[in-house]
C-alpha cells in the first residue's frame, strides 16, 4: 500500500512538472517567435543523425567506465552495461526523482548479467567519478566564461558562486575519500551478516578502497568520464556550427556545453528539463553574443536527441520486464 501511494505521488509530481514545463516552453517559444525558432531548428538538417550518434556514444562511454569499475572476477559486458545505462537514463528522465530512481534501475537491469552487489558498487564508484568530472567541467567552463565574455554583474556573481560551489564539492569529496568516514551506515541500526545494512557497509568500504585496490582501473575510468564531457563539447560544437552563420570557436562551444550541463544538474527534477532548458539557454545565448533563438533551438535539438535514446531505453525496459520505482534499493 505504501509503495503504491509513493508511486502514485511520483506520477502526480511528474505530471505536474511536465505540465509546468510545457507551459514555460510554450511561453518561451511564443516570446521568441515559434516560426523563427523552428527555422533555426531546421538548420541542423542532416547533422541530426550525427548528433544522435554522438549522444549514444556518450552513453557507451559511461557504460565502459562502469564495466571497468566492476570487481573481478565478476564481469559485465559492454553491450549489457550500455543497455542498462540507456534503460536507467530513460527512467531518470521521466521522473522528478531523476538519478535516485534511474541509477538503481541500471543495477537492477544488469542483475541478469552480473551479481547485484558488484554491479551496485561499481555503479556508485562510476557516479562519484562522473560527479567530480562534471563539477570540474562546470568550474572550468564558468571561469572561461568570466574571462572571455563581458557578463552582467548579477550573472558574474552567480558564476563566481557556482565556481566556488563546484570547488567546494570537489574538495569535500576528496577529503571524504581520503579520510573514509562511515557516512551512511553509521546512522542505521543493525548489521547482521547478509542484511541490507551489512551490504551497505560493505559497499561503503569497497568504494573507499577502490583507488588503493585497483589503481590500474582508476585512470581509465577517469579518462572515460572526461571523454564523456569532451564528446558533449563536440556535439555542442557541431550543433552550433549548423545554427550559426559562422562556426563557433571550440572555447565558445565548451562554455555553451557547460551552461547546458549546469541546467541539467540544476533542474534534474524537471522531466527532460522541459521549458527551463529553452529559457535558460536562450538567455545564455544572448550573453555570449548569439541570437536569442539560437539557445532555444539548441535546446530543442538536444531534447529531440534525448527523446530518441529515452525511447530506446524505455523499449529495453519493457522488453526486459525490469521492475523499477521507489522500492528499488541502491
Amino acid at each position: 500500500m505504501i509503495q503504491q501511494r509513493t508511486r502514485g505521488g511520483i506520477r502526480v509530481s511528474s505530471a505536474l512538472y511536465v505540465v509546468g514545463g510545457l507551459i514555460v516552453l510554450v511561453g518561451v517559444l511564443w516570446t521568441l517567435g515559434i516560426e523563427a525558432t523552428w527555422t533555426d531548428v531546421r538548420k541542423v538538417g542532416w547533422m541530426f543523425p550525427v548528433i544522435v550518434a554522438l549522444g549514444g556514444l556518450r552513453f557507451l562511454v559511461r557504460a565502459a567506465a562502469w564495466t571497468i569499475c566492476i570487481e573481478p572476477p565478476h564481469r559485465l559486458r559492454l553491450r549489457d552495461a550500455f543497455a542498462a545505462v540507456l534503460a536507467g537514463d530513460a527512467l531518470g528522465n521521466v521522473t522528478p526523482l531523476g538519478p535516485l530512481v534511474g541509477e538503481p534501475a541500471k543495477a537492477t537491469f544488469a542483475r541478469q548479467h552480473v551479481a547485484g552487489q558488484p554491479a551496485l558498487t561499481a555503479l556508485a564508484i562510476e557516479n562519484i567519478l562522473y560527479t567530480l568530472a562534471t563539477a570540474a567541467m562546470i568550474a572550468a567552463g564558468t571561469m572561461a566564461l568570466l574571462f572571455t565574455f563581458e557578463v552582467p554583474a548579477q550573472i558574474r556573481e552567480f558564476s563566481e558562486l557556482a565556481v566556488a560551489g563546484m570547488a567546494l564539492l570537489i574538495a569535500v569529496s576528496l577529503v571524504v575519500l581520503w579520510r573514509r568516514p562511515v557516512l551512511v551506515s553509521r546512522w542505521i541500526p543493525g548489521g547482521a551478516a547478509g542484511s541490507r545494512v551489512s551490504k551497505l557497509r560493505m559497499l561503503e568500504q569497497d568504494v573507499y578502497s577502490f583507488a588503493s585496490r585497483r589503481p590500474g582501473a582508476l585512470v581509465p575510468a577517469i579518462v572515460l568520464e572526461v571523454g564523456f564531457h569532451a564528446l558533449g563539447v563536440l556535439e555542442t560544437h557541431l550543433t552550433l556550427w549548423a545554427l550559426l552563420p559562422s562556426p563557433p570557436s571550440l572555447l565558445t562551444s565548451f562554455i555553451f556545453e557547460t551552461a547546458s550541463r549546469l541546467v541539467i544538474v540544476a533542474f534534474k527534477v524537471v522531466p527532460f528539463q522541459l521549458g527551463v532548458a529553452e529559457f535558460g539557454l536562450a538567455a545564455f545565448g544572448v550573453i555570449v553574443g548569439m541570437d536569442k533563438t539560437v539557445g532555444a533551438a539548441f535546446s530543442l535539438i538536444r531534447k529531440a536527441r534525448v527523446v530518441v535514446w529515452a525511447l530506446t531505453g524505455g523499449a529495453l525496459l519493457v522488453r526486459s520486464g525490469t521492475k523499477t520505482g521507489p522500492s528499488v534499493q541502491r
